[in-house]
């Protein structure tokens, strides 16, 4: 947490003590003013207190509004890495790098240009993951129909259901028995489980298409090096002359078109 919000608490709950504390406190009686003649007694002046509470509506069950601030800052610092291992970002932004390199240009198209790519698509493919967590746990907590850690464990049911369809069994049963766990139902897996193998999955499955996607590459470069070798031309790189036909191939097959219709049917959503 950011230092300056945790001093900022911290003075928050300083403050709202020491005013619980002197609204608590048993007042002593003023002495009776002594009225002189003709002349009114003051009016007793009343104290003006300061009141910072942290401690919400006062809602049975739910936590308080401090704790939900700091699990709010820390979902916002784990947010890239929650997007990048539990959604379809991991599969797609690898097979968009290895596409890119088996065409033989690192540079193009530019990293923020594979990355945004790979962040709507993982949006377009992980919408319905989302309308139903929107539906089964924010609306009902915005709407105070349940607490917050209801609303966080339906949020995490639809989640942990697209990546236990995407992955392996035997890479679950290796965490499982990499945790000593007992023989588990798959719907009560913990997400300590699911996350690792799913991640682990998906990695798999990527590089399997990297190296799909790397073969009618190879082909060309070694037809190019071939005929090379065959002219005489022992001093001439090969990659200079196969990558106007690899750029060829792929625009020709409308190669973005295909690999972007494999990734989406690679998932089972």
């Amino acid at each position: 947490m950011n230092p300056f919000r945790l001093i900022f608490l911290t003075l928050c709950v300083m403050l709202s003590v020491s005013a619980l504390s002197a609204q608590n406190a048993i007042p002593s009686e003023p002495a009776p003013a002594v009225e002189e003649a003709g002349v009114p007694a003051p009016a007793a002046s009343t104290p003006m207190r300061l009141n910072i509470g942290l401690e919400g509506s006062a809602q049975t069950g739910d936590v308080s509004v401090a704790i939900q601030l700091v699990v709010v800052m820390t979902l916002l610092t784990l947010a890239p890495s929650m997007v990048i291992l539990m959604t379809s970002f991991t599969r797609i932004v690898i097979v968009l790098g290895f596409v890119r390199t088996a065409i033989g240009v690192p540079s193009a198209p530019s990293n923020q240009i594979i990355v945004g790519l790979s962040l709507f698509l993982t949006l377009f493919l992980m919408g319905p993951v989302f309308d139903r967590v929107n539906t089964e746990a924010l609306q009902p907590y915005l709407n105070k129909e349940m607490t917050s850690k209801q609303a966080l464990d339906q949020a995490t049911g639809p989640i942990k259901e697209f990546m236990l369809k995407q992955t392996r069994t035997r890479d679950l049963e290796f965490f499982l028995e990499l945790g000593r766990f007992p023989p588990t139902k798959i719907a009560d897996l913990p997400l300590r489980v699911v996350v690792p193998a799913f991640v682990i999955s998906e990695l798999q499955t990527a590089f399997q298409m990297g190296f799909l996607l790397f073969l009618p590459f190879l082909v060309i470069d070694f037809l190019v090096s071939s005929v090379l070798m065959a002219l005489g031309m022992m001093m001439m790189p090969p990659s200079i002359v196969s990558l106007p036909f690899k750029l060829l191939l792929f625009v020709l097959v409308d190669g973005w078109h295909l690999v972007v219709k494999s990734l989406v049917n690679s998932f089972q959503i």
